[in-house]
């Protein structure tokens, strides 16, 4: 039986120097841990944890006695549809692809420097603020802190694009889109 192996595993197991030489060594046909140790120059207690952690992460199998790369998860981990922690969020395909890059765990990993891209993720944000309701400055840092630490450029993105209005400390929802129901 093999673990299920995705890209978020591949790049924990591959992560670390020594599992990545490790591996490099048993895809190149290094057949034992002696034969890797020479390869690698690693010590022979890094060399087998690394081979132990690669095992169970589904990326080495013994199969006679020693070790074999099973390169073939590679290709069913691009096959699967990358995860964003449950449904996409945007079924658009290349503002899906925007958001999984800059959300993580319901967070922005990083602002987008790029402004098209950094007005997808602000167009994605802006939906939490209801169309018609008017919030003061700290209701809306609230729910901007949620998504950012740096709320308060958070903010100032949000005005600057029109996506938010602001007038005497109170914010509401000016721009970006709107979900509308049957």
């Amino acid at each position: 039986m093999t673990a299920e192996v995705n890209a978020e595993t591949l790049t924990g197991l591959l992560a670390e120097p020594d599992r990545l030489a490790t591996f490099a060594a048993v895809v190149l046909g290094a057949t034992d841990p002696a034969e890797i140790v020479a390869r690698t120059g690693l010590d022979t207690r890094t060399v087998l944890a690394a081979l132990r952690r690669l095992a169970s992460g589904g990326l080495v199998a013994t199969v006679d006695g020693r070790p074999v790369a099973r390169v073939e998860v590679f290709k069913e981990a691009a096959r699967q549809r990358p995860s964003s922690g449950g449904a996409d969020p945007d079924p658009d395909e290349a503002r899906s692809a925007v958001l999984r890059r800059f959300l993580r765990d319901g967070r922005i990993s990083q602002l987008p420097a790029a402004r098209g891209k950094r007005r997808l993720v602000l167009e994605h944000i802006v939906t939490v603020f209801e169309p018609g309701v008017r919030y003061p400055e700290r209701e809306v840092d609230a729910f901007l802190r949620a998504w950012h630490d740096d709320y308060v450029s958070l903010r100032r993105y949000l005005v600057d694009e029109a996506l938010l209005t602001r007038s005497d400390g109170v914010y509401w929802r000016s721009g970006g889109p709107v979900d509308v129901e049957d």
